[in-house]
C-alpha cells in the first residue's frame, strides 16, 4: 500500500448509476464494505448520503464519523450521459470555418444498410440553425490561408448572446496545426460574453478528422454548464456534511482527476463509472492468479457493460458512440473500451406485433423501477423474473433494507405470459434466457470480433444483477475461470479504490516509416510531456511520483482506422527506436486481425502521452484455501426455498447467507448464495467456492 493511503483512515468511492448509487469504503484494515441506495436524480447527494450511511453502519460508524475520518473520496457519475440521452444539455452554439457548416450534419456518412431508405436521416448533435460561420482558414502546414475576420467574429458573438446560448463549441479547420484563430475567438468570447462557457477543439482533442473533433467539442461544450453546477454543488454538499478530505472524479480514460480538470473537460465524465470496472477486474484476476486476459461483465439495473483487459492493460478506443454507430454522436476522445447493451436488471420484457418476446433496451430505472420494488412499476423486468423464479429473498434485498413485492412482480410477468401461452415461471425463465443471449452477443462482439478467444480468458462479473445469470453466460462461452468478487455489486466503485490519477494529452503529427520525421515527433512528445508535468505539479496533494506512457495511433498505408500502439522505448530518439515501434505495430495488428504486412509502410497519425500517479496498490495474490464441501461441513440445517431453473417443477433449493460461508467452502448447485447487495444463483450441475481473498470462484 502506498504511503499516501496509509496516512488516511478511510477511502470512499462512489458510483451513481441510472438505478443504484454504489459506495465502497475501505479502512485501515484493507477490508471493503459496500453501501447501496436507489439513485436520487433530483438531488444526487440524497442517494449518496443514504449509501454512505449504509456503508458506515457496516463499520459501526455514523455518517458524520466516517466522513470525518476519510481522507479521499472518488466520485463517478452518469449525470453527463443521462443529460445527453434525455436531451437536457445546454443550448449550444457551434462555430466553425466559413464554408464548412455541415460537419455535424454529415457526421461520418456511414450506414449499415445502404438500401434502407426508410430510416430518417439522423439529427446532428447541435441543430444546423445553431451553427455560425466565421471567415478564416488555416492550412495543414500551419500557415494562415485566409486571415481571421475579427469584425465578423464579433458580430457572431453578438448573435450568440442575443439568442441566449448557454455554451459555445468552436471548431475551425486545421486548428490542430495552428490554433491561433480558435484562441482569438475564445479571447473575444471572454471580452464580449464573460462567463459564457466555451470549448476550443484544438485544446480538447487536437486530432485530424474534422467530424470527430467537432463532435467531441460540441458534446463537451454542451455539458459544461450542467457539470460545472453538478460537481461544484456536490463539493458543497460534501463540505456541508462535514467532509474535509480530497475529492477526485473518475474519468472515462481509466483513472481519476480533480474537480477543476473535470469542469474544464466534462466530456471525460461520460461513461466514467463503467470505465472503472476493468480496473477492478484486473486487480481481482491478479489476486486469484487468473491471468492477464480478462473479460469484464458489469450488469447494472439499466445496462450490461462489457470490456476487456488484454495482457494486463486496459483497452482504449476512439469509437465510442452515444447512441447507435453512425446515427448517434461520436465522442472521439480516447476512452476505455466498454460497450453497453440494454440488458440490465431493470430491462423491460415486451412482446412485439408478431408475438415474439424481447428484453430491453427500455429500462424501468430506479423511478419507478421494477414492479417487485413496490414503487409503482407495472412493466415486467429481468429483476421481476428473478423474483418470480424464487432467486431473491423478498425480505433480504439490499441486506433487508428493501422489501420486495413478489406478488407485484408476478402480476407484471402475467401481462405478457398470458399473451404467449406460458406459465409465469416459464415466461420468467425465458426472460432471463433472452437477457443472457443479449449479454453473450455483446461479449462476442468485444472478444471474438477482436481476435480474442473467450475460452482462454477469465471472466470477472460485477453489478448488482450479475449473479442472476453469469454462470449461464460463462457456460455458453466455454469460460472456465470465473470470478464474482465480494464487491461485485459495486464493481465500478471498487475499481476507483485501485485507480490512479490519470491525465492524457494528445497531438496530431502525420508521418510514415518511409520518411519518418524524427525531429517533429520528438517535439510533439516533448510538448505533451511538459503539459503532463505541469498537471502533476499543480495537484493539491503534491504527489510527484508518476509514470508517463507514450502511445502512437498507427495504421498500414491505405487503411482507414488506427490502432493504439505503445511506444516500447518511450521517446523516439533514433531510427532504431522507430524500428522497434514499427515492429510493435506489426505485433498489435497481427493480434487484432491475425495479419501482419511487413511490406507496407506504417503511418502514424496521432500521438498520446498518458500520465499515471498511483493512489493505492492493487491487492496482492493470496494463497488458495483448502476446499471443504458445504454440504458435509455444515453443522446446522440449511434453509431452503422453492426455485425454478427451467425444468417442469420448482426445486427445493439450499439458501446460503454470505456470513455463514468460510474461505474454501464449496457450494454445489442448485443453490442460492445471498450477499447483502447481490445474489448468486448456482445452477444445477455447477458449483462455487469462496476463495481465501473473499471472492467467489465459479466452477461451470
Amino acid at each position: 500500500m502506498s504511503a499516501s493511503k496509509t496516512q488516511m483512515a478511510y477511502v470512499i468511492s462512489l458510483d451513481t448509476g441510472g438505478t443504484f448509487t454504489d459506495v465502497v469504503v475501505v479502512g485501515p484494515d484493507g477490508s471493503p464494505v459496500i453501501g447501496k441506495a436507489l439513485t436520487t436524480h433530483d438531488r444526487i447527494f440524497s442517494g449518496m448520503r443514504e449509501a454512505i450511511a449504509a456503508a458506515a453502519a457496516e463499520k459501526s460508524l455514523s455518517l458524520e464519523q466516517l466522513l470525518a475520518q476519510t481522507g479521499l473520496l472518488v466520485y463517478g457519475t452518469t449525470r453527463a450521459t443521462n443529460a445527453i440521452v434525455t436531451k437536457r444539455v445546454a443550448k449550444t452554439a457551434f462555430v466553425t470555418t466559413a464554408g464548412f457548416p455541415d460537419i455535424l450534419v454529415l457526421k461520418e456518412a456511414g450506414k449499415f444498410d445502404p438500401h434502407d431508405f426508410r430510416t430518417p436521416y439522423p439529427d446532428p448533435y447541435i441543430a444546423r440553425r445553431h451553427t455560425f460561420e466565421v471567415t478564416e482558414r488555416m492550412s495543414s502546414e500551419a500557415t494562415v490561408a485566409i486571415p481571421f475576420d475579427e469584425r465578423q467574429a464579433r458580430a457572431v458573438i453578438g448573435e450568440i448572446v442575443a439568442q441566449k446560448f448557454e455554451a459555445v463549441a468552436v471548431c475551425f479547420l486545421w486548428s490542430v496545426a495552428n490554433g491561433e484563430h480558435e484562441r482569438r475567438f475564445g479571447q473575444l468570447l471572454d471580452e464580449l460574453a464573460p462567463g459564457l462557457p466555451y470549448t476550443l477543439s484544438h485544446e480538447l482533442i487536437p486530432i485530424v478528422r474534422e467530424y470527430r473533433r467537432a463532435s467531441a467539442t460540441a458534446i463537451d461544450a454542451s455539458l459544461k454548464p450542467l457539470m460545472q453546477s453538478h460537481l461544484r454543488g456536490l463539493e458543497s454538499d460534501l463540505r456541508n456534511a462535514g467532509y474535509k478530505g480530497e475529492i477526485l472524479v473518475s474519468t472515462t480514460s481509466g483513472g481519476c482527476t480533480n474537480i477543476d480538470a473535470m469542469v474544464a473537460k466534462p466530456i471525460y465524465t461520460i461513461g466514467s463509472g463503467p470505465a472503472m470496472a476493468p480496473i477492478s477486474a484486473r486487480a481481482y484476476a491478479a489476486q486469484e492468479r487468473f491471468g492477464d486476459n480478462v473479460i469484464v461483465c458489469d450488469t447494472g439495473g439499466t445496462t450490461f457493460d462489457v470490456g476487456l483487459v488484454r495482457d494486463g492493460r486496459l483497452t482504449f478506443t476512439r469509437e465510442t458512440w452515444l447512441g447507435l454507430q453512425y446515427t448517434g454522436d461520436l465522442m472521439g476522445i480516447s476512452a476505455v473500451d466498454m460497450r453497453s447493451v440494454g440488458a440490465g436488471g431493470g430491462s423491460i420484457a415486451w412482446i412485439d406485433e408478431g408475438g415474439l418476446m424481447h428484453v430491453g433496451p427500455q429500462s424501468a430505472g430506479s423511478e419507478p423501477g421494477p414492479a417487485c420494488y413496490g414503487r409503482g412499476g407495472l412493466l415486467p423486468t429481468v429483476s421481476d423474473a428473478a423474483a418470480v423464479l424464487g432467486y431473491f429473498d423478498p425480505n433480504y434485498f439490499l441486506g433487508g433494507r428493501m422489501k420486495l413485492d413478489v406478488a407485484a412482480a408476478r402480476g407484471a410477468i402475467e401481462t405478457i405470459s398470458s399473451r404467449i401461452g406460458l406459465t409465469v415461471q416459464e415466461c420468467s425463465f425465458r426472460i432471463l434466457t433472452l437477457a443472457s443471449e443479449l449479454m453473450i452477443r455483446a461479449i462476442g462482439d468485444i472478444t471474438i470480433n477482436e481476435g480474442l478467444d473467450p475460452r482462454e480468458s477469465a471472466i470477472v462479473a460485477g453489478g448488482g444483477a450479475a449473479g442472476m445469470n453469469i454462470m449461464l453466460i460463462a457456460k455458453e462461452l466455454g469460460c472456465k475461470r470465473v470470478i464474482l468478487p465480494k464487491t461485485a455489486s459495486a464493481l465500478s466503485a471498487a475499481g476507483m479504490q485501485y485507480a490512479n490519477i490519470v491525465a492524457e494529452e494528445t497531438a496530431s503529427h502525420v508521418t510514415s516509416t518511409e520518411n519518418f520525421d524524427l525531429a517533429g515527433v520528438g517535439r510533439i512528445l516533448d510538448s505533451l510531456t511538459a503539459k503532463l508535468h505541469a498537471f502533476a505539479e499543480g495537484l493539491a496533494h503534491g504527489k510527484t511520483d508518476h509514470a508517463i506512457e507514450y502511445i502512437a495511433e498507427a495504421r498500414y498505408a491505405g487503411q482507414v482506422w488506427e490502432l493504439d500502439t505503445p511506444i516500447p522505448s518511450g521517446h523516439l530518439k533514433d531510427l532504431a527506436s522507430v524500428a522497434e515501434l514499427q515492429e510493435e505495430f506489426h505485433r498489435t495488428h497481427e493480434r487484432v486481425f491475425a495479419v501482419r504486412d511487413e511490406g507496407s509502410a506504417v503511418e502514424f497519425i496521432n500521438w498520446k502521452a498518458r500520465l499515471s500517479i498511483p493512489l493505492a496498490d492493487p491487492p496482492s495474490p493470496i494463497a488458495h484455501a483448502d476446499i471443504v464441501d458445504a454440504a458435509s461441513g455444515s453443522k446446522d440445517p440449511v434453509p431452503r426455498r422453492d426455485c425454478y431453473f427451467g425444468d417442469a417443477r420448482a426445486v427445493a433449493t439450499p439458501i446460503y447467507k454470505a456470513r455463514n460461508i468460510a474461505p474454501g467452502m464449496r457450494i454445489t448447485g442448485p443453490a442460492i448464495v445471498e450477499e447483502p447487495t447481490t445474489t448468486l444463483v448456482v445452477y444445477p450441475g455447477m458449483s462455487v467456492t469462496l476463495s481465501a481473498a473473499g471472492n467467489y470462484l465459479l466452477d461451470i
